[in-house]
């Protein structure tokens, strides 16, 4: 249950300002029907972090569980300071595929967009460091939810009223608590 947990809350946290999120904001402006977009959003994170939890899985069968930690370890600092560091979207990003349909479109340019985005890469990590890869999907699925249907339903109101720096400072913050309790050695019970 730790790992749902753990895996929505950082995910929503950092997902808030992220390209992802701006892109739900762009795609309701543009389409005005915010089912198919939701629906777009969720198809398009379980299977981006399906995959990304599958790699955090086979990353924890086949690497060293010294290793392991450090790598992780250092990876949660790494998503610390990435989580800082403010998303622009890229115009491309929302151009791409507008002739298969608000649902296509946003299935497209959202599995587009997230990868290698910095919540990809934390379900990767997430998912080796509890060794519970559906559980992180589900959370980190859940967690995009949160901060990106809000976004299609109110835009650009409610991100203008959002503290930006003080949401990122926090994600920041929870990353680095993973990544120290990891180098020192939690969650030694799943064979780290």
């Amino acid at each position: 249950m730790e790992a749902l947990l753990v895996s929505t809350g950082v995910v929503a946290l950092a997902e808030i300002g992220d390209k992802t999120q701006l892109l739900a904001f762009i795609l309701a402006a543009r389409f005005k029907k915010p089912v198919p977009i939701i629906l777009g959003i969720l198809a398009a994170t379980l299977v981006n972090h399906g995959l990304a939890g599958a790699l955090g899985a086979w990353i924890t069968a086949s690497v060293s569980p010294g290793v392991l930690r450090w790598v992780l370890g250092l990876s949660f600092l790494g998503m610390a300071v990435w989580t800082l560091i403010p998303d622009k979207i890229e115009d491309e990003e929302s151009q791409v595929a507008q002739h298969l349909g608000v649902f296509g479109a946003t299935l497209v340019t959202f599995f587009l967009a997230e990868m290698g985005d910095k919540t990809q890469i934390a379900t990767v990590a997430l998912a080796a460091h509890y060794a519970t890869p559906l559980l992180v999907v589900l959370g980190t699925t859940l967690g995009m939810l949160i901060a990106d249907v809000p976004a299609v339903f109110v835009g650009d109101k409610l991100a203008a009223r959002i503290p930006m720096k003080l949401v990122h400072s926090i994600a920041a913050v929870i990353f680095v608590l993973l990544g120290i309790a990891t180098l020192l050695g939690a969650g030694s019970g799943f064979g780290f």
